[in-house]
């Protein structure tokens, strides 16, 4: 995401997260960062060339489209976990799920989760769950 110009409201959000990220390791405070990418499934059509000396393998530009997919990715810099989730497609709802996995799944006995991500308003916003 482009920032068009950095006023007062992106920098106490940026600080916000920058005083979280110092902060120390908190089992029971867990800070997770998430982010979402779309993802377009292509496959070869035709097969590649195998190397030979002196030549790198060559692949043709051309493939065909298997549709999508969505990547959720979440990841604990503290603890050095991550997991990913992939869905066939982005909706809220698959957005709503990841956030109760992360909630049920993996920090049940957490007393609160800090979650750092990206909005569209937004550059960088922390969600308490």
């Amino acid at each position: 995401m482009c920032i068009p110009t950095v006023g007062a409201d992106f920098v106490w959000r940026m600080e916000d997260v920058l005083d979280l990220y110092t902060e120390p390791f908190k089992p029971c405070l867990p800070v997770v960062c998430f982010d979402e990418r779309p993802c377009i499934l292509r496959a070869d059509t035709r097969p590649s060339l195998p190397m030979k000396p002196g030549r790198l393998t060559r692949q043709d530009y051309e493939y065909e489209r298997r549709g999508t997919c969505n990547l959720f990715m979440f990841f604990q810099p503290l603890a050095g976990w991550r997991q990913t989730i992939v869905t066939a497609q982005r909706r809220k709802e698959d957005f709503a799920e990841c956030m109760r996995e992360l909630v049920n799944v993996h920090f049940p006995s957490a007393e609160k989760i800090r979650v750092v991500l990206d909005k569209p308003l937004y550059p960088l916003t922390i969600l308490t769950l």
